[in-house]
């Protein structure tokens, strides 16, 4: 018989969050291995002992490492993605009906903190993983983005190798030291493209940019014409002079 499952919005009564998290979670060993409470004495100077309560720290820095993990850069999304995430929460220290904090906090609570808290907060982290068996060390990543160089290709030369230092004897002949060669030979077809290339840009009359029409730059001048005599009114006879 063919079944239709009907869904009924309810109140559950008994629910338990850690139940709904599996025990080999990541973010679960997280929370069970990791000890975050260094960060309250590292923060405690930052914060006055009046005002409303602030967003907790170790919260805070929780959600800082989610977000690199989740690659998630924006706090409204980092915010909206926490929210629905079990492990997460659990992780956070949430309940399923808590609410979660405003992402523009995350935003001020960023800026409260100096750049050597984020440090000592890494390594200590770091520290933990390690012995806690999280880092196995076997595998490298590097992050890499290419630059191009503000530099002139006129500018090429042939690199020459390092010569190696050498000790000899007085009195004795001394034998020329050898190259030492630490890089990749250039191919030759590269070689010998990049030196058609420069003789071919020594050939072109002039520096670089003589071909380009030079630019006149016009100065407008303003002129002041002298001011008008006004003939004097009969009314109103003109002063005689000295």
């Amino acid at each position: 018989m063919q079944e239709h499952k009907h869904f009924t919005d309810k109140v559950v009564t008994r629910f338990r969050l850690s139940e709904r998290v599996l025990r080999h979670n990541l973010c679960r060993r997280l929370s069970e291995l990791l000890d975050w409470d260094f960060l309250y004495q590292q923060t405690h100077a930052l914060y006055s002992h009046t005002g409303q309560p602030s967003l907790d720290p170790v919260v805070f820095f929780k959600l800082v490492l989610v977000g690199r993990l989740e690659n998630i850069a924006s706090d409204r999304r980092l915010v909206a993605h926490c929210a629905l995430r079990l492990d997460i929460l659990c992780f956070l220290g949430y309940e399923v009906d808590e609410d979660f904090p405003w992402h523009s906090t995350l935003s001020r609570t960023r800026q409260l903190y100096p750049a050597a808290v984020f440090e000592y907060l890494f390594d200590h982290i770091f520290a933990q993983c390690v012995a806690a068996g999280l880092v196995a060390g076997d595998t490298q990543t590097v992050d890499s983005a290419p630059v191009k160089a503000s530099a002139s290709l006129d500018s090429l030369r042939p690199k020459q190798p390092p010569v190696a230092p050498t000790m000899h004897l007085a009195g004795q002949p001394s034998t020329p030291p050898e190259p030492v060669n630490h890089g990749q030979p250039v191919p030759a077809h590269q070689l010998r493209r990049e030196a058609a290339r420069q003789a071919k840009r020594r050939a072109l009359p002039g520096g670089l940019g003589a071909s380009m029409r030079k630019r006149s730059c016009c100065a407008t001048r303003r002129t002041t014409a002298p001011p008008t005599p006004r003939p004097a009114s009969p009314s109103s006879p003109a002063e005689p002079g000295p």
